[in-house]
């Protein structure tokens, strides 16, 4: 309809354009509405051929291209697909959206390319440095008195075995957070008590609790069983691993302590410390791999970096949510959701209330 449109104002331009030419010249109307009405017919047959061969044609072709490449058609189903009597009008919403939606994945691919390069930078910086180290301490045992002094050696290849023992924990952690994001490790639910879950983590880490010197807290009011259903050495996983960023980043004489919240259909598990907290500007990337919020004290922490990267995974591979919010120098919160179980009736019950009724 449009294209009628179009032709017809273009023929009427000429049309109107030689009759006033005609009519200057020959000064008869007569003429004039004779070249008016074969020029106008003329010119619209012209024009139409013109316009819809040459650039008419034109643009559906890239309105079915565009619209082929938006839903991830093969281009022979586009080609062949009937297109809306209007083209040039989708062809601009059409292309409209399009530069919005290449704008927006432009802009996801330069954070995804800044993402890389932190990563593969801090990737590199952790093989490093244990790399580094090992050939340090062997070098000096290689050397011509390097095993003379059996005390230094020693001491040497202690030292050298911490470092294989970290680049192990690096290897092992970043294999697990690959298969976690491929789903190579399937999540096994099961129905738990997540109260006896923690109990059994805290005597777990009771020996780390003595070496950092902070005390556990599990209050007495969470001993009522609270059924969860997921995967019971997953989220066995998710609290050591918050429980030991608890302990290398809180206060010495400090507490951490773990909290449990019922909700509607969910276990909201919470892990704080009363450490030195963490700035509102590093909170969003916490969760980042290898992301260091002070790389001054944390290159001094063992472990491989990627604890709380893996804790996020598992919580989100089951469906659920994690979450972060701490104060400088009062602590920090980490708190993760699980689904809670629903408790089948016990049969018994309901054969004594028949039984009850039958009575009566």
């Amino acid at each position: 309809m449009r294209l009628n449109v179009l032709v017809f104002i273009n023929a009427l331009a000429v049309a109107i354009t030689l009759g006033i030419t005609n009519f200057y010249f020959s000064r008869s109307w007569y003429d004039v509405f004779q070249i008016f009405f074969i020029s106008l017919v003329t010119s619209f047959i012209v024009f139409y051929y013109l316009i819809e061969k040459y650039v008419y044609s034109k643009i559906k072709l890239i309105y079915k291209l565009i619209h082929s490449l938006k839903l991830g058609r093969d281009l022979r189903d586009a080609l062949g697909e009937n297109i809306s009597s209007d083209p040039i009008h989708d062809v601009e919403q059409e292309v409209k959206e399009w530069a919005k939606e290449k704008k927006l994945e432009i802009e996801v691919l330069k954070k995804q390319e800044k993402f890389r390069r932190e990563f593969l930078s801090n990737l590199s910086h952790e093989f490093k440095t244990p790399l580094f180290a090992m050939q340090g301490y062997l070098d000096a045992l290689l050397d011509e008195d390097g095993l003379d002094d059996t005390e230094q050696a020693l001491k040497f290849l202690k030292k050298a075995s911490n470092n294989v023992d970290r680049m192990s924990y690096l290897i092992k952690d970043l294999d697990e957070i690959s298969k976690l994001e491929s789903g190579e490790l399937p999540i096994n639910y099961t129905k738990f008590k997540i109260n006896e879950l923690i109990k059994e983590v805290f005597e777990a880490e009771e020996v780390k609790s003595i070496q950092y010197k902070i005390q556990l807290v599990f209050k007495e009011k969470y001993n009522e069983p609270i059924y969860v259903n997921a995967d019971r050495e997953r989220v066995r996983q998710v609290l050591i691993n918050l429980i030991d960023n608890a302990f290398k980043y809180g206060k010495t004489n400090g507490t951490t302590s773990v909290s449990l919240f019922s909700l509607h259909d969910q276990v909201l598990v919470e892990v704080t410390d009363d450490g030195a907290g963490i700035d509102e500007k590093n909170l969003p990337r916490l969760f980042e791999r290898f992301y260091r919020t002070d790389a001054s004290r944390s290159r001094q922490i063992a472990g491989s970096g990627l604890g709380l990267a893996i804790v996020k995974h598992i919580v989100e591979a089951h469906q659920q949510t994690i979450h972060v919010r701490s104060t400088l120098g009062i602590g920090s919160t980490f708190g993760f959701t699980l689904e809670k179980a629903k408790l089948q009736p016990f049969p018994g019950s309901a054969i004594l209330k028949i039984n009850n009724n039958l009575t009566q």
